[in-house]
């Protein structure tokens, strides 16, 4: 059971580590033209379509779609502009930067942030066989980010910020990299009463459930950290896939803005 902050980071690394290792085997094997399944499922496009359009994946590596595990489309609601700068927190195999990357334009630029070695291999791999120029990937964590202040227009996140056991510290750092007036888009996992889902059960936290926080929790933490207009949106209970249970969580969309 994790029992600190360093054990969570350590259990999602992991998870999210043997994720993009296995998604570049599967795609290796396929390649390799023996036998290969490609390296993304039915499974996997399913939950992918629920999220994102035909339209956009199809634009988009198969393997940025298999290693995806957001619960939303921060660049759908972002209202991204040609020659903005753009930050993904726990970018992934890339899949938002990517799109990020289509409507800022190649006067704008994307960088994608994630704390785990295979998924940044997964992501420059992803990246290079696109040959877009206007992305880059760093290795760091939200909690502390390897960014100047200032330095970005918009902050998006895709069910990232739930996984953090230190969430002041995410909205703190958001803020500090935005510039004034800068605009924060997250999807991402919140609890649906004060109590929230269990925390006692570590895969619980890989999932997006034990770090899920209630509303007024969440929001008060990212008040607190500067931002203003924060809006709420979108909310769907989520279920347990075993036998329908709630969760008592569900997914949503936050928007809100550093003062100009």
């Amino acid at each position: 059971m994790a029992t600190n902050a360093q054990e969570i980071k350590n259990l999602v690394r992991e998870k999210y580590g043997a994720r993009a290792r296995g998604v570049i085997e599967l795609a290796d094997v396929s390649q390799s033209g023996d036998g290969g399944r490609g390296c993304c499922s039915p499974a996997d496009m399913d939950r992918a379509l629920r999220i994102y359009n035909e339209g956009q994946l199809a634009s988009l590596p198969t393997e940025s779609v298999a290693a995806s595990a957001g619960c939303g489309n921060p660049t759908a609601l972002a209202g991204l502009q040609p020659g903005e700068r753009v930050l993904d927190l726990g970018s992934g195999g890339g899949i938002d930067c990517f799109l990020a990357a289509q409507q800022v334009g190649e006067e704008g630029h994307v960088t994608g942030l994630d704390m785990t070695n295979d998924m940044l291999a997964l992501a420059r791999k992803n990246q290079a066989n696109l040959g877009l120029t206007n992305v880059e990937f760093v290795k760091g964590e939200m909690e502390d980010m390897p960014l100047p202040d200032a330095s970005v227009d918009v902050v998006i996140s895709n069910c990232v910020v739930c996984l953090s056991p230190d969430k002041d510290a995410v909205f703190n750092e958001s803020f500090r990299v935005l510039s004034p007036g800068g605009r924060l888009h997250l999807s991402d996992i919140m609890a649906l009463s004060s109590d929230g889902p269990s925390r006692t059960d570590p895969e619980a936290w890989t999932s997006c459930v034990a770090g899920a926080e209630d509303r007024e929790t969440y929001l008060g933490r990212m008040r607190r950290a500067g931002f203003v207009d924060i809006e709420l949106t979108d909310e769907q209970v989520r279920f347990d896939k075993e036998d329908g249970a709630p969760l008592n969580v569900a997914s949503v969309k936050v928007v809100a803005r550093k003062p100009s």
